[in-house]
């Protein structure tokens, strides 16, 4: 029998074991530290100065920065969001932390491929890399992860499609994979995550349908799926998730019926589902949904009448059904839906007495009733909706007055009531409004005339009053509007001089319109200190004398009319004069000048009678001629063109090395995935032959249609100028965008290059240019200031694309506002590649000078070298025009100047938008701080657009002062 232990031995025991438990320990944390510090080794940047290994102090990780440890002294946790870290996670040992629970490497600059060793975390719960630069696809390893809890890979470049093996992680409740480049569809093993709470997967290139599985997702309070191209419909099996609170669908290609099961989801408080090809009518028992404070279901194809008892909850605070095909009143329960802040209701076809449809609303702000049949006379309760800063009704029916009490909106920043039948005076109280930053009152029938007060109109940047029946002279007064960027009293009865005061609006830059009026007198000199002004229109009014020679300083005009006057004298020196048609100046008293049709300013042409009469018989003689040289030209032409067969070349990825022979053979119809012949005769078919009536917009090489097809679906149509005979251009556009695929690049679909046609194909972007929208007030308006971020954050993401991503880099070398377009969720697209360039390496990379003026970055002046700085400075200035709502010309010029010190940043923002809310100012702050940073005037000291990507991304700064505080100056300041 074994005897029994002493006391000693048995502490001895304990002692052993204990001092072997704590090497273990200390083993263990030890070579968790080597781990880590090693990862901080490859990384180009991070703060992480606490991660030491230095002899003499403790080497446990657990004290260090952003770790965690248990009780045995294991690193459970890494939490190092905004930790400024730029390298590789491949670089990490995952395997050295078997016990790791929590990894959140948020918002840093890690970039390449998520690491398939990840899947060694046995034990991880909790996993967040999102706001990174990590490209890739997702690896299907990703199903190892079997504790995983929240998966976060939001923000970054991913590609490919979402692994199936994603779906075996049954214990997630949050899953977000949105703003990345996923494509391919949803899994239908999806409905395998029953403990699912939130899905997010909004913002990539998902495809396919919303799989009917999801249905099986009882749990999920949150589901975002916008701003993919998810077709198909709505499943019946969306009614099952009766916890939802948010759905959010909008932006997707889904077609049907709002299915009558998601009046089961008596929780939700926000739907949306604009921007798709949902029809038909909106279900009635949508309004049992009485939590209900956000209803989106603009531009669809939505019909009937719209749910009448819709604000029945009385929580309802944005209703939006614009561009749909809704008929009948305006709903009911609107009318005294007093938690309404926004009201969208336009383009539609409702019909109703307005004075009769509407009450009081506390805290309405917005509200578009336009483009419906609206009638009746607008009520004096508007006037007590003071919290009003955009009220648009334009193009109705309304009829009398308008309402004195229209005076106490205080707050009111846009007021259209245009193409309406409204007559009388317009109050003398409005002119008071300090706020008013658009006023769009043009085609109506109002009279009197402008008084005086209109000066006091401090803010105003846009106002249009033209077609009514004004009269009365212009007030000098108008010049104190210092702000106004549009100006157009034209189509009324006016009369007198135009003040010289005009000369004061330094910031008109888009239209000065007085024509169609009876002024008289001469054009003040003043006028040409109008160097912003885009157009100058005083056509058909009785003005007399000279044009002014300083309008030889208004470099940015671009188109004048001052037909129909009493005129003489030169034409100025100026670009705008020399390019204009002798269209432009006809029936005028003895204008002169070198445009073809106008006489020359010579002595012996203008005054001397028989040298008159000698021109006269030189025209006689050599127009017959040039007519009979024409005729003979187009005869020639047309035996050509009949001899010529249209071949068909079809067109796969791959084809970009034949390209060229392809487009010289000057004979080709080819539309990708399409039969190229029958859509070719379908566009000439749908712009009536490339009729005025369908062009959009014009530009440098041609002119842009929109071509409605038979199929439904809409291209916009980039049609060459003839003149463009070497097709350098139409070769150029081609070859770059068959090589790029970006999401914030328009898709070219095909061209066509036939003798008698030569144009591209492309997505139709329903809102048109950057440019045509914030020079249009009311479009100004609606691209606020998420917007704005959002449009600046994808055009940095496609020019990083295009430096970075692709072989050879492409540099675009005109990126300005009127090159980039947005769809109708103004996402941002970079247009017109007409001049773009591949930087070939070991190539010289010499150009002539190429861009639109104003964004041309200076030193291709005197280089004429192009490479991506270029495009980095064009796109500080686009940024600053987004912020600023205008051109920064004057803005840029002075940011050396002492009185630039003085000017506050909330100064120069677009006042036409509401003051930046708090969550908005950090992104603001970050976009106008980079822009100064892209416009330095030595292209080495500008970031590269892969910086500014991330930079974007990541959004680091964290204001410590009130947004209304900060100087223009600070943001020059590289340490802020």
């Amino acid at each position: 029998m074994a005897s029994e232990k002493s006391p000693a031995a048995i502490f001895a025991f304990i002692w052993v074991i204990s001092v072997s438990c704590n090497l273990l320990s200390s083993s263990t944390s030890s070579s968790e530290a080597d781990a880590l510090f090693k990862w901080k080794s490859t990384l180009q940047s991070h703060s992480l100065n606490s991660w030491s290994l230095t002899s003499g102090t403790n080497t446990s990780p657990c004290n260090w920065t952003g770790i965690s440890c248990n009780d045995a002294g294991k690193v459970v946790g890494i939490s190092l969001p905004n930790a400024s870290l730029q390298g590789q996670l491949n670089n990490f040992s995952f395997s050295s932390f078997p016990d790791l629970l929590h990894l959140d490497l948020s918002s840093n600059s890690l970039v390449q491929i998520i690491p398939t060793h990840i899947m060694n975390l046995s034990k991880l719960a909790f996993l967040d890399l999102s706001s990174n630069q990590i490209s890739g696809a997702i690896p299907q390893e990703i199903g190892n992860l079997m504790s995983l809890i929240e998966l976060d890979l939001s923000d970054n470049f991913l590609t490919g499609s979402i692994p199936s093996t994603l779906c075996d992680l049954t214990m997630l409740t949050h899953l977000s994979l949105s703003r990345n480049n996923i494509v391919g569809s949803i899994p239908t093993q999806i409905g395998n995550l029953k403990d699912l709470t939130e899905l997010k997967l909004a913002i990539n290139g998902i495809t396919g349908s919303i799989p009917s599985t999801l249905g099986n997702l009882t749990k999920l309070t949150v589901l975002r799926l916008f701003n993919n191209q998810i077709s198909g419909p709505i499943p019946l099996g969306i009614g099952n998730l009766k916890d939802l609170v948010d759905l959010s669908l909008l932006m997707n290609n889904l077609t049907g019926t709002i299915p009558e099961t998601i009046s089961n989801l008596k929780k939700l408080t926000r739907i949306g589902l604009s921007e798709n090809q949902l029809s038909g009518s909106v279900p009635e028992g949508i309004t049992n949904l009485t939590q209900l404070a956000s209803f989106d279901l603009g531009s669809n194809h939505f019909s009937g009448h719209l749910p009448q008892q819709i604000c029945r909850g009385g929580s309802l605070e944005n209703f939006a059904a614009f561009s749909n095909q809704f008929t009948g009143p305006i709903p009911e329960s609107l009318k005294n839906c007093t938690s309404l802040t926004t009201l969208r209701l336009n383009e539609n076809w409702l019909t109703g007495n307005i004075s009769e449809d509407f009450g009081v609303y506390p805290h309405l702000e917005f509200i578009d009733l336009s483009d419906n049949k609206l009638y009746g006379q607008l009520s004096p309760n508007w006037g007590e909706c003071r919290n009003l800063t955009r009220m648009q009704m334009s193009r109705n029916a309304i009829l009398g007055s308008i309402p004195p009490g229209f005076a106490q909106l205080t707050k009111l920043a846009v007021l259209s009531l245009s193409s309406n039948n409204l007559t009388g005076e317009i109050p003398k109280e409005f002119w008071k409004q300090a706020s008013l930053l658009n006023l769009s009152l043009n085609d109506n029938r109002l009279s009197g005339q402008l008084p005086p007060e209109i000066g006091h109109l401090s803010n105003l940047q846009i106002l249009d009053i033209s077609n009514n029946n004004l009269g009365g002279p212009i007030p000098e007064q108008l010049g104190n509007c210092s702000r106004l960027n549009y100006l157009k009293l034209n189509g009324n009865g006016l009369n007198g001089s135009i003040p010289f005061q005009i000369g004061n609006l330094v910031d008109l830059q888009i239209v000065l319109d007085l024509s169609n009026n009876s002024l008289t007198g001469e054009i003040p000199q003043q006028l040409g200190k109008l160097d912003k002004l885009e157009s100058l229109n005083l056509s058909h009014n009785m003005l007399s004398g000279s044009i002014p020679s300083s309008f030889e300083g208004m470099l940015s005009l671009s188109s004048v009319d001052l037909s129909y006057n009493e005129l003489e004298g030169p034409l100025p020196e100026n670009n705008a004069f020399k390019n204009a048609t002798k269209y432009a100046f006809i029936n005028n008293k003895g204008l002169c000048g070198g445009i073809q049709g106008i006489t020359p300013c010579n002595s012996s042409s203008v005054n001397k009678s028989g040298s008159m009469k000698g021109y006269k018989i030189a025209i006689i003689v050599i127009v017959p001629l040039l007519g009979l040289l024409f005729s003979l030209f187009i005869i020639v032409r047309i035996i050509s063109f009949t001899r010529r067969r249209a071949r068909m070349i079809s067109l796969t990825q791959g084809r970009e090395s034949n390209l060229e022979n392809e487009v010289n053979d000057g004979d080709i119809f080819s539309i990708w995935n399409y039969d190229g012949r029958i859509v070719y005769k379908d566009i000439i078919e749908a712009t009536e032959g490339f009729s005025d009536k369908y062009c959009i917009a014009m530009g440098g090489y041609g002119r842009v249609y929109k071509a409605e097809l038979p199929t439904g679906q809409t291209f916009a149509i980039k049609k060459l100028y003839p003149m463009e005979g070497d097709q350098k251009s139409f070769r150029s556009e081609i070859q770059a965008l068959t090589a790029i695929r970006h999401r914030n690049i328009v898709k070219l679909y095909g061209f066509c290059s036939h003798a008698s046609h030569e144009f591209l194909v492309y997505e139709f972007m329903q809102r048109g240019s950057l440019f045509a929208i914030l020079n249009d007030d009311g479009g100004a308006v609606a691209l606020d200031w998420v917007n704005r971020i959002n449009v600046i954050r994808g055009l940095a993401h496609a020019l990083s694309y295009m430096h970075h991503d692709c072989t050879p880099p492409i540099v675009h070398r005109d990126i300005s506002t009127g090159n980039v377009l947005l769809n109708s969720e103004f996402e941002a697209s970079i247009s017109d590649f007409g001049t773009a360039r591949f930087l070939e390496h070991g190539s010289s990379n010499w150009t002539v000078v190429i861009g639109t003026y104003g964004y041309v970055a200076p030193e291709l002046a005197y280089t004429m070298k192009v490479n991506e700085k270029s495009d980095v400075y064009s796109f500080g200035v686009v940024v600053l025009e987004v912020m600023m709502g205008r051109h920064p010309g004057e803005l840029i010029s002075s940011l050396f100047c002492t009185h630039f010190q003085n000017i506050l940043l909330m100064d120069v923002l677009d006042q036409r938008l509401p003051p930046p809310t708090d969550e908005n100012a950090n992104e603001i702050v970050l976009a106008m701080f980079l822009a100064f940073e892209c416009i330095r005037a030595n292209p080495q000291s500008r970031p590269t657009m892969q910086t500014v990507s991330k930079e974007l991304s990541a959004n680091r700064i964290q204001l410590q002062e009130p947004l209304n505080s900060i100087a223009m100056d600070q943001l020059l300041n590289p340490e802020m």
